[in-house]
């Protein structure tokens, strides 16, 4: 014998039942798509389940227990009908990821089983991709899952638009985050420069959108409570050179190591030799493992003298100087060389920052900026 059933509580019924059958809609109809974009086909239609769920606890009771009690419900029924995937947490997912991007709008088609346009493109650091045109995720689920956890929009703009475009993998996406990449590039950036990150994403178009602080060798594996040498720390670098060229950034090649150059008959050697294919230039890389000086910075300037003169060719731009130090002192650097030398200290760490201790950097930057 059933009891009487009140009718707010079969409005509630109904409702739920509704908000089902239009989840599990899309989720046939996504699963019906046959197409090379399988995970874009995936995010857009987690995009419309978080959609709906938020629009549906709009519609509803305020209470965080009621919503909590439709996931859980929801999850139940979901699991039981398609597997695994829809467990309360992905659906909170879900929901999250539609709370931070609302404003990029519904699935452009019905799902009906036709396929979105493909086109192939091609990574700044050379792969090749294809993604759908117009496609408002270009990234997996799971680069999502993560991304949505950055609080910061314009961070989590520059994350996601740098994923897309170098190409990274999960793992390659957390680990640029845990290194704070977007907070020591936003740190040799005036504020424009800071905007554009959100915007564009690292646009090498100058030697000073290669420069990020402090470059993060933690990869190398050496300790800062360990004595090291120059050669050992050079050593390190060509062990591990892919990662290496990671963390420079984009557009490096490496070309050679302890490059040999003669006049009046003494011989001298750079550490580190790379080109530049987007700047069209070389970039060399002298390691101090001590406190940086005017000497270190005179001979870097011969370096790059005798690169330009004799080196690089006409069409090639002027070669950049880079001494990677443990600890630069910008005063120095500031009254040794000219206004417009193409060369630079820059500091390095052989542990990840921390990010609380960066964001603190470049808020106190920001704030000497707006002072001027």
């Amino acid at each position: 014998m059933t009891g009487n059933i009140s009718p707010e509580k079969s409005v509630k019924r109904d409702s739920e039942a509704a908000l089902y059958e239009r989840i599990r809609e899309l989720i046939v109809a996504a699963r019906r798509t046959v197409v090379r974009g399988v995970d874009l086909i995936q995010v857009r239609t987690n995009f419309e389940i978080g959609r709906h769920i938020v629009e549906h606890e709009q519609s509803g009771e305020k209470r965080a227990a009621y919503g909590q009690d439709v996931l859980n419900r929801l999850s139940e029924k979901l699991c039981a009908e398609f597997g695994k995937g829809f467990s309360r947490s992905n659906l909170e997912y879900m929901r999250r990821f539609y709370l931070t991007y609302p404003g990029r709008g519904k699935i452009s088609q019905t799902m009906s089983g036709k396929s979105p346009a493909l086109k192939k493109s091609q990574t700044n650091s050379g792969k090749s991709q294809i993604a759908p045109a117009n496609n408002p995720f270009p990234l997996s689920w799971s680069h999502y899952i993560f991304l949505t956890g950055i609080k910061n929009a314009d961070e989590r703009s520059f994350y996601e638009i740098e994923a897309r475009n170098e190409g990274w993998n999960v793992r390659e996406l957390k680990r640029q985050f845990n290194s704070s990449l977007y907070e020591r590039l936003a740190l040799s950036r005036d504020k424009d420069g800071i905007r554009n990150l959100a915007k564009k994403g690292q646009v090498v178009e100058k030697p000073e959108d290669l420069l990020k602080e402090p470059l993060v060798l933690e990869f190398l594996g050496l300790s800062e409570q360990v004595r090291y040498t120059e050669s050992d720390l050079e050593t390190a670098i060509i062990n591990q050179i892919e990662h290496f060229l990671l963390e420079l950034g984009k557009g490096f090649l490496f070309e050679a190591r302890q490059k040999r150059f003669t006049f009046d008959e003494e011989h001298f050697f750079v550490d580190l030799v790379f080109y530049n294919r987007l700047l069209r230039c070389y970039v060399l890389i002298d390691l101090k493992i001590g406190k940086l000086t005017h000497q270190d910075l005179g001979q870097m300037q011969m370096y790059v003298n005798y690169f330009d003169r004799f080196v690089k060719t006409r069409t090639e731009k002027p070669t950049i100087g880079i001494i990677l130090c443990k600890k630069k002192h910008g005063a120095l650097v500031e009254i040794t060389l000219p206004k417009d030398a193409n060369i630079s200290a820059r500091e390095y760490r052989l542990y990840l920052p921390g990010k609380e201790e960066l964001q603190r950097k470049l808020m106190e930057w920001a704030g000497e900026i707006e002072n001027e």
